[in-house]
């Protein structure tokens, strides 16, 4: 408990380079994202699509191990934690996101996932000890806020029913806890002294493994959409979206902590929105201007040093 406290201590500034590049160009990768996914619902059943991306990014995280002189061997305490990270992070999770998004809007998806910040910040006091300061509590309010109005607003245009919002919904939240345990577990002593790399490269190899025998299992042998957009953005996912983007998002995580690194899902339906005005015409309401504006409000005060 209280090498926590002094870690907490020593917590690096918001607006240092080495914390503020990564946040933001996560959260610009993987607002982003939400538009390349939409667009893998096609022929391909949800499950091998996320088999497909993890394979892929499983092979560039060995790659860029061995180029960083990483150790690869993990032992059998190791195996058995990336195991259980592969299966919530990088199968659960994404599972429950590629099929929440045949029932809602993208956009709804991405703001769902803002939540992110609450089950974060509870479990790392549950389980890391770790304090919620005051700026947090208050920003993380100011910001549900505009979490609140941007859901209300992609609830509005869903083109779908009530029903299949519901289900929507409730998939999106099961993925939200999913992720969030897998964050907040990566952060403890047992994985933690392996580098977050290594931890990555196995769980991503464990987390295709069980989509494919998933998919198979449920879908039958592997299916592909022979599109070229499909092709260009199961890469852009494998390798700009988890190459890229998780060992900066990990290295966040155990810097400034789940909570604070969870604020990366802020800003990326902001982005997203922002994305979609250039590429779909997406049109900005009172409504949609204001949730930005908690949200981005919020993320500042959050981010404030104690």
């Amino acid at each position: 408990m209280n090498s926590v406290s002094s870690n907490d201590a020593a917590e690096p500034s918001f607006l240092s380079p080495r914390i503020f590049f990564p946040f933001l160009l996560v959260s610009l990768i993987w607002g982003s994202t939400w538009l390349v996914i939409r667009d893998q619902l096609s022929i391909v059943p949800a499950s091998w699509s996320v088999t497909y991306r993890f394979a892929i990014a499983a092979i560039g995280m060995f790659i860029l191990g061995a180029v960083m002189r990483l150790p690869f061997r993990l032992d059998r305490r190791g195996v058995l934690w990336t195991m259980l990270l592969g299966v919530l992070q990088f199968a659960i999770n994404f599972n429950f996101v590629y099929e929440a998004e045949h029932h809602i809007t993208s956009g709804l998806v991405a703001v769902i996932f803002a939540l992110l910040i609450v089950p974060n910040a509870l479990l790392a006091k549950w389980w890391l000890g770790r304090d919620i300061g005051r700026p947090f509590i208050i920003g993380s309010i100011v910001a549900s806020i505009g979490v609140a109005l941007l859901m209300i607003q992609e609830y509005r245009v869903a083109p779908v029913g009530s029903t299949a919002v519901l289900i929507g919904i409730s998939l999106t939240l099961a993925a939200v806890l999913c992720a969030s345990t897998s964050n907040v577990l990566q952060v403890l002593p047992a994985i933690s002294r392996f580098p977050s790399i290594t931890v990555l490269g196995w769980s991503m190899l464990w987390g295709t493994l069980f989509n494919a025998a998933w998919a198979w299992a449920n879908y039958g042998p592997p299916v592909i959409d022979p599109r070229p957009s499909y092709l260009g953005g199961v890469l852009y996912l494998s390798i700009v979206g988890s190459v890229i983007t998780f060992p900066l998002y990990f290295r966040l995580i155990r810097e400034i902590g789940p909570g604070k690194a969870a604020y990366t899902g802020v800003l990326i339906p902001v982005i997203a929105m922002l994305l979609s005005t250039v590429f779909e015409g997406y049109v900005w309401t009172p409504l949609a201007i204001g949730g930005a504006l908690f949200a981005t409000t919020g993320l500042v005060i959050a981010m404030r040093p104690r």
